[in-house]
């Protein structure tokens, strides 16, 4: 079962350049997105609509992100969500480009961050410049490949390193969540927001119910519809019915490529707090370790080192006494939220992974 997407694998400009599509966010109107692309042989990212099956880039000058066109001359446009956020990787530097006054809030977790993260577990970067109307913050770059990159089925990387760099990662994130906190990260650790059960539960819920909204004039739907309110049932279900774990620090956003681990006996670093929260520990492993079955599911990492990987994120967790039903009730509530995915084919593959994991429990 799948649902039929009105995105295309690419599509031509007015010049009859062709371009890749390779994210897609649903716009308020029905019918209507918005699209990251890019075109085979130019570096960089640009945004993009679809409105009415018509294929539009959009310029620069993004009226969302006034700071974009002046930001993207400094180097290479290499994320782009139009109207909400955009990175530019430069030379020693990365710039990260909000919509007016969207900066604050992402600045203040940094600076929380280098207080939390005291105990020299991972390094993070540094902001070297902040924008007068809070809408860019310039981070420093961090020396050596992310764990994404690493896995990557083309990496010229052996599978021993593979394995030293998930091991390098694992013994860091088990010191920083085992570690004691002084008055001052304790103090931070109490500010950052809270992140309950119910909270991701209301937030699975809202999600599916505006994907429906989006997606309600096209009556041959109704099968799937019935699927995914099953589906969102199940999982907020899952996520209230048994005892949460301790609440603890977490990334909020935890996958591959924001972990670097670079050579040697420097720590690994971390990338993006803009999420960071109090929560379940559940909840960043199970966010990681989804997104390693994607890539092998999609064929961008090897079964070996996808085995080699998850069995790390699952020993993190025993460490941490993370319980197995938590973990599986958050693993589900992340293949739900990427089911909602306009791009197609990933709606049926992540519903058929939610069948998966039922049958087997």
């Amino acid at each position: 079962m799948d649902w039929p997407s009105a995105i295309p694998a690419s599509a031509d400009d007015d010049t009859g350049t062709s371009w890749l599509v390779q994210r897609a966010w649903p716009e308020k109107t029905p019918g209507e997105f918005v699209l990251e692309v890019r075109t085979p042989g130019v570096p960089g990212v640009r945004g993009a609509y679809l409105r009415r099956g018509q294929f539009e880039l959009i310029p620069l000058d993004d009226p969302g992100l006034p700071a974009l066109r002046g930001e993207a001359q400094q180097g290479e446009l290499i994320s782009y969500w139009p109207y909400h956020q955009a990175v530019v990787r430069a030379e020693g530097r990365y710039i990260k480009i909000f919509g007016p006054g969207g900066a604050v809030v992402p600045a203040e977790r940094c600076a929380q961050m280098d207080v939390l993260l005291d105990a020299g577990n991972f390094t993070t970067p540094r902001i070297l410049r902040q924008s007068s109307q809070s809408d860019v913050i310039v981070f420093s770059a961090m020396p050596g490949p992310t764990l994404n990159e690493l896995g990557r089925v083309e990496a010229a990387v052996c599978d021993e390193a593979f394995a030293r760099a998930w091991e390098k990662w694992s013994r860091a994130w088990v010191a920083e969540l085992n570690g004691s906190h002084g008055p001052a990260a304790r103090g931070v650790l109490d500010s950052l927001p809270l992140r309950s059960a119910e909270w991701e539960a209301a937030k699975v819920c809202r999600r599916v119910d505006d994907w429906l909204q989006h997606n309600e004039n096209v009556p041959e739907l109704s099968s799937q519809r019935a699927v995914l309110r099953a589906a969102v049932e199940h999982v907020a279900m899952n996520l209230i019915r048994t005892a949460p774990d301790p609440v603890v620090w977490a990334h909020g956003d935890l996958y591959d490529k924001q972990i670097i681990v670079p050579d040697g006996d420097i720590p690994p670093g971390l990338l993006d707090f803009d999420s960071t929260a109090r929560h379940e520990a559940a909840r960043d492993l199970a966010g990681l370790d989804v997104h390693l079955e994607l890539h092998l599911r999609n064929n961008r990492m090897t079964p070996a080192r996808y085995l080699t990987a998850h069995t790390q994120v699952l020993a993190v967790a025993e460490e941490l006494r993370v319980s197995p039903v938590r973990f599986d009730a958050y693993s589900d509530a992340i293949w739900l939220r990427l089911a909602l995915s306009p791009l197609p084919g990933r709606f049926s593959l992540a519903i058929g992974v939610l069948a998966e994991r039922a049958e087997r429990s």
